[in-house]
């Protein structure tokens, strides 16, 4: 079985910017007034639409949230039901994004 992969802010944002992969937000609302990315799919982990994962067409499936702890339990259960072939988890989160000075809303 596959295993979720850490990746840094840096390669996730280059992955986005090539079209290379979708952003998957699993925060809640609230989280999302404070700070959002462009063009990442929101789905809140509370309420998470299972059957219906983003991305497919090729594209990497890189799931962040505040830090990278509920964006790792979403991608690996996605892997562990068979959802996707692969997930990777944003370590550091939309915190470690911005801290980095990559663009947030």
């Amino acid at each position: 079985m596959a295993e979720v992969q850490e990746i840094d802010v840096q390669t996730a944002h280059d992955w986005a910017a090539a079209g290379d992969a979708v952003l998957l937000d699993v925060r809640e609302a609230p989280e999302l007034a404070a700070a959002a990315i462009a063009g990442a799919v929101h789905s809140p982990m509370s309420s998470f639409d299972f059957e219906n994962v983003p991305g497919g067409n090729g594209k990497k499936l890189v799931v962040f949230c505040a830090h990278g702890m509920r964006s790792y339990q979403v991608a690996d259960y996605l892997l562990r039901e068979g959802k996707v072939d692969a997930a990777y988890s944003m370590a550091g989160g939309i915190t470690d994004w911005a801290g980095a000075g990559l663009p947030v809303e």
